[in-house]
Parts: C-alpha cells; structure tokens; sequence
C-alpha cells in the first residue's frame, strides 16, 4: 500500500462546531499551491467544512460564503492568500475545470475542490484528501479521513489537527 492509499488520521467530530475548530486548525497549515480534494456522499458535510476553513482564512467567523454547485467556482481574496472553492459536482468532462480558471487557482493560492473524482486523470498527486463519512446514529456527527503524500502527513503531524 502506498503513501496515496492510506489515511494517516481519522478524526470524529460530535458537531457541525466540531467541523468548524478542524477545519481552521487545517487553514492555519494551508499555503499557496496547495490542493484540497474533498470527498463524500451528498449531504456529507464538503460545503460546511469549505464554508468553515474559508472563514477562517478570512478570519471571519461571519463572513458570507456561498456554495459554489451553481457557479462552478467561488474566490476569496485575503492580503496573503487566494482560497478557490471549487464544487464539480455538475461538471461533465474533467477538462472543463481549465475554463473555471483550474490553472491559476492552482498556481496562485489554496484551491478546494469538492467532486474530486470529475478531475479524473487532472487529480493532483500532492493533494491532501479528506474523505467525509456521516455517522448512522448521530445526526451533525462526521469522521474525517486524511489521506495524501507523506509530505502532507509530515506537514500535519504535531499537533495541527
């Protein structure tokens, strides 16, 4: 099993709270050209946890962040860094995503992608993905699951999450 094939934590969360402290203990790691790949069934969670981690680069608990499913793609400008949120849900053929401006988001900032498997062959090998599971008995209740290169577990180890 490889470096890709694994996950190197799993963490339980009780709430949509709990969603929200772990994904800004993973915005404060985020830097320019990294990608987030953000798996899970509907209703799974993707869009809350983009919502939370986004608002935390803002830092904005408040900040008005809309799903992106209608317009493909949302951008979040901060004085050191551009978030692009990307929801490919409806995306067709995976080479649309270089018209929603694919290439700069990965070139100039943090790029979340919800729907990753409609990249299909353009997935980034250094991406961090994030498997969401709902829990069968506790409503807000999610597992996350990490998994990527063994940069990213280095980068995360020690306390981040």
């Amino acid at each position: 099993m490889g470096s890709l094939d694994r996950y190197f934590v799993t963490i339980f969360v009780d709430d949509e709270a709990g969603t929200a402290r772990l994904a800004a203990r993973l915005a404060s790691a985020l830097g320019v050209g990294d990608v987030v790949l953000l798996e899970g069934t509907l209703g799974a969670g993707k869009t809350a946890f983009s919502r939370a981690l986004i608002r935390s680069v803002l830092g904005d608990p408040d900040a008005l962040v809309a799903s992106p499913t209608f317009t493909f793609s949302q951008i979040y400008n901060v004085e050191t860094l551009v978030v692009t949120h990307f929801d490919l849900y409806r995306v067709g053929e995976a080479a649309e995503v270089f018209d929603l401006g694919w290439d700069d988001a990965i070139a100039d900032g943090v790029t979340l992608v919800e729907w990753p498997d409609r990249l299909q062959d353009l997935r980034p090998a250094e991406a961090l993905t994030i498997k969401i599971e709902l829990h069968p008995d506790v409503e807000e209740a999610r597992t996350f699951h990490f998994s990527g290169p063994d940069a990213w577990a280095n980068r995360l180890a020690g306390g981040v999450l």
